[in-house]
């Protein structure tokens, strides 16, 4: 295809160059977290985009405007990459699919079969998360604005992709003209697969390692039951990966791969020791539930609902991670769960 030589004075506010033929988009979302990196790859046979934004309307004002500024029209796009199913990457697969309808929108397995029980069918999951806020002692109030924060975020993935193919854990992905190993890489989302261009260092890091923020490791009563253990396993695993620069869902480049992961290795050490010195303040004392220990380890009442939601099972995540390695003991008593010291 061509390649236009486009100079950064060109490009609009949203639009960054990485490299030739990596282009980083800001795409705006309507959370204290405001926004999310999505990847535009430029190869001989068309465009790959990597991860999409939200579907409201100045995340389409954006996407509008990157496409006019390179200069790409439907049939350019080749395929729409995910790296997982959050919505705010998740969100606009099926409107970029309208857009270029000879594109695939390419997922792990796991992500695809979540996004359709989370995004397609989504009432046996609102139930399972309604039941789950309820047995960790979250007061009703808050379980209903919970509720209605997550349905009104499931309206911004609409509409759905109607055509998905899988990418297996290990394959090898041309993005662009970039061969890729697809990397397996879950805590922050089951089925996460992160891409790495060897040849390059370059790594399109999802979610799972970030910049100046910790990706929220959270415990859904529908997803992997032990989500920090693999997390923590997995930066273990790649933390000697040779990266030059690992390109991020959110906030700034990582120039600096192993220091980052030793870093958010720290981070949720220091975490589970704060949920094991609250725990043992309340020994005797009927333990702690789930809700009291995110109470606990933020600074809860400056919180949205939605970040609310986030912080509970980011807690529970932790909880059952000092459980499942003897530190700590689950409760059952009425339908509630709470945590005890050991």
């Amino acid at each position: 295809m061509s390649r236009q030589k486009i100079t950064p004075a060109e490009l609009p506010a949203t639009l960054h160059a990485i490299t030739s033929d990596v282009y980083q988009v800001h795409i705006p979302l309507p959370f204290l977290l405001n926004r999310v990196n999505v990847y535009l790859v430029r190869g001989e046979r068309g465009w790959t985009i990597l991860d999409t934004g939200l579907h409201h309307p100045p995340a389409l004002e954006v996407w509008h405007g990157v496409f006019d500024a390179l200069a790409i029209t439907p049939n350019q796009i080749e395929q729409i990459v995910l790296t997982h199913i959050h919505p705010d990457h998740y969100g606009l697969a099926g409107w970029l699919q309208a857009f270029a309808p000879d594109a695939d929108v390419r997922l792990s397995p796991v992500e695809r079969d979540q996004a359709r029980l989370y995004w397609r069918e989504n009432g046996d999951w609102i139930s399972a998360i309604r039941a789950q806020l309820h047995q960790h002692d979250t007061p009703d109030d808050l379980i209903h604005a919970i509720i209605d924060g997550i349905d009104h975020t499931r309206q911004m993935t609409f509409p759905h992709p109607v055509r998905e193919t899988v990418i297996d854990p290990g394959e090898t992905v041309r993005i662009g003209d970039r061969h890729c190993q697809a990397i397996h890489a879950p805590g922050h989302a089951d089925g996460q697969l992160i891409f790495f261009d060897e040849g390059d260092g370059l790594l399109f890091s999802g979610d799972h390692v970030l910049n100046k923020i910790t990706p929220n490791i959270g415990l859904w009563s529908t997803g992997d039951p032990h989500p920090l253990t693999r997390y923590l396993a997995s930066l273990r695993a790649l933390r000697d990966l040779p990266v030059r620069l690992a390109l991020p869902g959110h906030k700034t480049l990582i120039e600096n791969w192993s220091g980052r992961i030793d870093e958010l290795l720290a981070h949720h050490a220091a975490r589970l020791t704060h949920i094991q010195d609250a725990a043992a303040k309340r020994r005797g004392h009927g333990g702690i539930s789930g809700y009291e220990t995110a109470r606990a380890l933020f600074d809860f009442e400056r919180l949205t609902t939605h970040e609310m939601r986030f912080a509970i099972m980011e807690a529970l995540a932790h909880l059952e991670y000092l459980c499942a390695h003897g530190e700590l003991q689950r409760e059952i008593s009425g339908g509630q769960v709470r945590y005890q010291s050991i």
